[in-house]
């Protein structure tokens, strides 16, 4: 067994928790969303609560994006992330040559 930490284990578990909350608003925003479109055209009730959906989800991003900003250990897994990426690019356009 490898004894080095991998980038897909070191995700801090507050990351994990703010991500899910993300998802999740999302996914309640869409659906609402969607099944308010079905019934078009949409009164203010429906459109007062797409709007509270839709803050819910962008308070929930907001709220990721700035742990990922000021979690050292977020901060790490980005970056290795990007230099993966980077490498990955790199093989890409090397191989196209």
């Amino acid at each position: 067994m490898n004894n080095q930490l991998s980038v897909e284990t070191a995700v801090c578990s507050e990351h994990q928790r703010l991500l899910a909350e993300c998802e999740q608003a999302l996914d309640n925003w869409n659906d609402h969303r969607a099944e308010f479109c079905k019934s078009y055209p949409i009164g203010k009730e429906a459109g007062d609560e797409l709007v509270r959906l839709q803050a819910n989800y962008a308070r929930a991003y907001t709220v990721l994006r700035k742990h990922e900003h000021n979690c050292l250990l977020c901060q790490l897994v980005s970056t290795a992330e990007e230099r993966d990426s980077e490498k990955s690019s790199d093989i890409y356009s090397d191989s196209m040559r």
